[in-house]
């Protein structure tokens, strides 16, 4: 089984479309691992391979292993339970050279997702630019100023950060 193809699936089902396989997400984001299971015709084993050896760390499983859900990335309303925290100095966030016009219009906004992501260094923030073809683009954000002037933050379980939006006077071009 190719373990990278069943990740982009289970993605597709714990933060976009749990519908393809009949299910339904809980308002926390879990959904049951036995009707996982069943929908994607996979085992546990094959399961909590595609959970360990997914290299953004997606996905949790409940203490006990029946429930799942994705960590953040959500575009189906769900409150993953995210506590509120007070982010570094700067982070980071990667796109393309085709988005400039807009984020210094705009800032960075979340589109279809329930939250800005947000990296804690360069090289996580290149890595997830260059999935999109073009010239890859990094920005400085000024979070902690973002969170002294009120915005809120907020660390999934995998280490990514997450906001609302960060306006343009936020934002420094790195490039």
């Amino acid at each position: 089984m190719d373990i990278k193809k069943l990740s982009k699936f289970l993605s597709l089902i714990l933060r976009h479309k749990p519908e393809t396989i009949g299910i339904k997400l809980d308002k926390n984001g879990w959904a049951n691992v036995s009707e996982i299971l069943r929908g994607m015709k996979i085992d546990m084993a094959t399961l909590e391979k595609v959970v360990v050896e997914n290299d953004k760390q997606r996905f949790s499983f409940s203490e006990d292993k029946t429930k799942i859900r994705a960590n953040q990335g959500h575009s189906v309303k769900v409150d993953v339970e995210l506590t509120e925290k007070i982010p570094p100095e700067i982070l980071y966030h990667g796109t393309i050279e085709k988005n400039l016009k807009s984020i210094f219009a705009q800032g960075l906004l979340k589109m279809n997702r329930l939250h800005v992501h947000l990296s804690a260094d360069i090289e996580t923030a290149k890595k997830v630019a260059s999935r999109r073809s073009g010239t890859t683009v990094i920005f400085e954000v000024a979070a902690r100023q973002m969170y002294n002037d009120g915005y809120k933050f907020f660390q999934s379980e995998n280490g990514v950060w997450l906001t609302d939006k960060v306006p343009p006077k936020y934002l420094t071009n790195t490039n």
